[in-house]
């Protein structure tokens, strides 16, 4: 590993260290069992888990709006994560913030022999995908995970998932030659959503509605879609049009409640046409 002069690090304490330094006493006073909080102090990695994959969509949030002056708020909310995690660790003499800084900037180094190794930087972002891929399998396979989908983890959200696995699976050729076989596939789960539908067996209606899903996701891949950025923009348009309702309704002294299908109908093609110009 290449020493602190070699990495432009500071070989004396800055303000980034105070701060982090400072941040990780504030947590473990928290986690005090005779002064702390008590709501801190019953907390474990299973309580906090929710909390840590809600605080990264905040983090995601405050970029897809360019609420920069939330940014700083966000990022922090999800150091918190981090320094917790790493706090009821190092309780249980498992870890602590040291080795969890330690270990990703291991891995940093490693990734990027480019630029802390002899390798060249003379290299397309494309050819750099590739040779990742080939440091994460050998890591992988240091971790003894064999199959072609260990270790795509399961607690990421059900949509980034599928991607992975699929990205996975394609890597050694299961998949399909192109989206018009996606559509095709996305027509035949369709047809039997519509049958589970008939038959009303929502078990069966569930597995179905995941088969679509599943579909769906690998078509976005096909057609080079980030399927989560792609509902999220359909989400925000959706949430724009319906304020607009809201508005024109407000504007007459009434509430979507008392207004009819028909006259939110009219008003939400009003919003659109507005947005087309």
């Amino acid at each position: 590993m290449p020493d602190s002069a070699a990495l432009n690090m500071p070989e004396t304490p800055d303000r980034n260290q105070a701060e982090i330094a400072r941040l990780i006493g504030i947590m473990a006073a928290l986690r005090d069992p005779q002064t702390g909080c008590p709501w801190d102090i019953e907390q474990d990695f299973a309580s906090i888990s929710p909390y840590t994959i809600e605080e990264a969509h905040e983090v995601a949030d405050a970029i897809a709006r360019e609420a920069w002056d939330e940014f700083p708020g966000e990022l922090g909310d999800l150091l918190l994560q981090v320094v917790f995690h790493a706090q009821m660790a190092e309780e249980k003499g498992m870890f602590d913030f040291a080795d969890v800084a330690a270990k990703i900037s291991e891995k940093l180094i490693d990734r990027h022999p480019h630029v802390f190794g002899d390798e060249s930087r003379d290299k397309s972002a494309e050819q750099q995908i590739k040779d990742w891929e080939t440091i994460k399998a050998a890591e992988r396979a240091a971790k003894a995970e064999k199959g072609v989908l260990d270790g795509v983890a399961l607690g990421l959200p059900a949509l980034t998932r599928a991607i992975k696995l699929q990205n996975r699976a394609a890597r050694v050729g299961f998949d399909w030659p192109g989206p018009e076989q996606v559509l095709d596939k996305l027509a035949e789960e369709t047809a039997e959503l519509v049958e589970a539908k008939d038959n009303a067996d929502h078990a069966h209606l569930t597995e179905e509605f995941g088969d679509l899903m599943f579909v769906m996701a690998n078509l976005a891949r096909h057609l080079d879609i980030d399927p989560e950025e792609a509902l999220r923009a359909a989400n925000a348009k959706f949430t724009r049009r319906f304020q607009s309702i809201e508005a024109a309704l407000q504007a007459e002294g009434r509430r979507p409640e008392d207004s009819t299908l028909t006259e939110m109908d009219a008003l939400w093609d009003a919003a659109k046409r507005a947005e087309r110009g």
